[in-house]
């Protein structure tokens, strides 16, 4: 795998307004070719989504999903710009995917900074303590905290989860592609999730 240097990473950022993550991805997959790598954005509508995100976005839908025969529902708030956008199929299947995704993968949060710290905190100590036993520098156990830490966000928030459909992205990569189709900012803005006989 090409060695990508932060430069070349922030340049890519600067040309497409696609974030860190999906430009150090796309710049590996081009092996550092700028040009190929901002096809390879544009290609999966990630590219000038992140420039859209600061645009309001007041309409939307609420959309509900049943799974298992009525055992399990779902709810997802996802907003967009115009009501025009809120009544198209495109949206509508948007909106449903992700619901799907709540369904399947009860997700906890919705994104990292939404997760409480004493909660963050808590995981830390049980990594702390599952590592007590290993013999290994105070540095390299940090190291492998924090990458237990990426595991947990994940694991539990929604906009991190791997997507049902292809984990080969994120549900916010899902999204991302979304606004580069629509051309519209999109945001998950809530959700929930019911089990028949869990209490709430």
């Amino acid at each position: 795998m090409a060695d990508i240097s932060k430069d070349l990473v922030k340049d890519l950022r600067e040309k497409t307004g696609a974030g860190m993550g999906d430009c150090l991805k796309s710049l590996q997959e081009a092996e550092g070719n700028m040009e190929k790598a901002i096809e390879i954005l544009r290609k999966k509508g990630i590219a000038s989504a992140d420039k859209r995100n600061t645009r309001t976005a007041k309409e939307g839908l609420v959309y509900a999903y049943i799974h298992g025969g009525g055992k399990v529902g779902t709810m997802v708030e996802v907003n967009c710009e115009t009501d025009f956008v809120a009544r198209t199929k495109e949206f509508e299947e948007l909106c449903k995917e992700i619901a799907m995704q709540v369904a399947a993968m009860a997700p906890r949060y919705l994104k990292r900074e939404e997760v409480p710290s004493d909660v963050v905190a808590k995981e830390k100590e049980i990594y702390k303590v599952q590592m007590a036993d290993q013999k290994k520098p105070a540095n390299v156990i940090d190291k492998i905290i924090e990458g237990k830490l990426e595991k947990f966000y994940k694991d539990t928030c929604l906009m991190e989860q791997a997507y049902i459909k292809d984990d080969s992205k994120n549900v916010d990569i899902l999204v991302k592609e979304a606004i580069g189709k629509i051309g519209e900012n999109i945001v998950v803005k809530r959700f929930s999730r019911f089990v028949l006989g869990e209490s709430i």
